[in-house]
C-alpha cells in the first residue's frame, strides 16, 4: 500500500515538478477497420508534450501476462542488473493507435514514472494521435512488423 502511495504521489506531481493535467485529446470512431482512436482537440507543434501518462510497471513475466495485456503494455527497462519488464501506461497511453510514419514518439522517464508522448511533427486539431509500436526507443518510424508479427497481428496503416 505504501509502494501505492508513493506512485500515485509521484503521478500527480510529476515527481515534484507540476501538477499533471488533462491532455487536448479525446478517444472516437476512427471510421475505420482500427475502432476507435485518440484523436487532438486542438493542434499541437513539432516537439510539444501531448501528453504525459502514468506508468505502471508489471513484475510479472511478459510471457505469462494475458493475451489481451500484452497488446496494449509498453517494454520497460528495469534497473541495471535488473530484468527488464513491461509497463501498463495508463492516460490514454494504451490507447494510441499504430502508423508508421506515427505523428508522435515516446519517451520513457523512470524517476517518474511516466512515458511522454511528443509531436514529431505539427499536429492539427481533430488528427488522429497515432505511435508506432514496431519502433525501436519509441521512435515514430520502423523498417519492419516484429511487434505485429510477434502477437500474429495484420497491421493496419493509415
Amino acid at each position: 500500500m505504501r509502494r501505492l502511495l508513493a506512485i500515485l504521489r509521484t503521478w500527480l506531481t510529476w515527481g515534484g515538478a507540476a501538477p499533471l493535467t488533462l491532455p487536448g485529446v479525446c478517444v472516437k470512431d476512427t471510421g475505420t477497420p482500427k475502432g476507435r482512436g485518440v484523436f487532438a482537440l486542438r493542434a499541437f507543434g513539432a516537439g510539444e508534450v501531448v501528453e504525459a501518462c502514468p506508468a505502471v510497471p508489471l513484475r510479472t513475466p511478459y510471457e505469462a501476462l494475458p493475451d489481451d495485456l500484452k497488446k496494449i503494455v509498453f517494454y520497460w527497462d528495469g534497473p541495471v542488473g535488473k530484468t527488464a519488464t513491461q509497463a501498463l501506461v495508463l492516460g490514454y497511453g494504451s490507447l494510441y493507435n499504430h502508423d508508421n510514419p506515427a505523428n508522435m514518439r515516446y519517451e520513457v522517464d523512470r524517476p517518474a514514472l511516466l512515458l511522454r508522448f511528443i509531436a514529431i511533427r505539427g499536429i492539427d486539431a481533430g488528427e488522429e494521435l497515432t505511435v508506432n509500436y514496431n519502433a525501436d526507443g519509441g521512435a515514430a518510424v520502423s523498417d519492419d512488423d516484429w511487434w505485429f508479427e510477434e502477437k500474429k497481428i495484420k497491421p493496419i496503416n493509415g
